[in-house]
């Protein structure tokens, strides 16, 4: 599922961001892919190491804890500290599909379900820099405001388009969730968010009481905890 998440950070926050962001000290951004990765990944990374990524990542999770619309698309599970890139001058990350498993700081590992990009510059300011995900459906093109942020499936083939003027500055991260299944997940975030426009229309309380009851045995079955 591809899912366009409005809002996550204010202008304020994001102006806030940007910076400090515009005062760190970048690396290559191929320090953290493997070989094949590396040799279609052109762009600038806050080093792992970086307070900086500590400090803007937790703020980053703290305003995805906010928000409800993320909570019912991913129903997250664990989540991978996020990370800032920076493209600019010609940076590009070719196709790739994004790693199944991943190391997590305290130990252990995260299995990649959900990729997700909070972009921090605005469109206007920099020129290409599209995220182009692929999937049965042909290839979408993403571009959001400052603050707006996009998932979509870990499995799905997808890029960054060269960056050709300006600086395309984002947090990324990657998302285990409760359900594996991407198509399961669709299924819920549809029940779940038609319950909630019916319950705003005030649609009767059985009825309601039902379908509320429906999505929390599916979401029962497919869990994983």
């Amino acid at each position: 599922m591809l899912l366009h998440i409005p809002g996550v950070l204010t202008r304020d926050e994001v102006a806030r961001f940007r910076q400090a962001l515009d005062g760190a000290t970048w690396t290559d951004g191929r320090e953290t892919v493997g070989p094949q990765g590396a040799k279609v990944k052109r762009n600038l990374q806050l080093p792992d190491a970086s307070p900086l990524r500590q400090q803007l990542g937790e703020a980053v999770l703290a305003a995805l804890a906010r928000h409800p619309l993320y909570h019912a698309a991913v129903l997250p599970r664990h989540t991978l500290p996020p990370r800032f890139n920076r493209y600019e001058g010609g940076g590009r990350y070719g196709f790739h599909v994004d790693g199944s498993v991943m190391a997590l700081a305290g130990g252990g590992q995260l299995r990649s379900d959900v990729s997700c990009t909070l972009f921090l510059s605005e469109p206007e300011d920099y020129d290409g820099g599209e995220l182009i995900v692929s999937d049965l459906y042909g290839e979408h093109a993403v571009k959001l405001p400052a603050g707006d942020a996009i998932v979509y499936p870990s499995s799905s083939l997808h890029q960054v388009q060269p960056v050709t003027r300006g600086a395309r500055i984002a947090a990324f991260f990657w998302v285990q969730s409760l359900v594996r299944d991407d198509a399961q997940r669709r299924l819920l975030f549809e029940l779940d968010a038609s319950i909630q426009r019916l319950t705003a229309q005030g649609a009767d309380a059985d009825a309601l009481l039902q379908l509320t009851g429906v999505y929390h045995n599916l979401l029962r079955r497919w869990a994983e905890t």
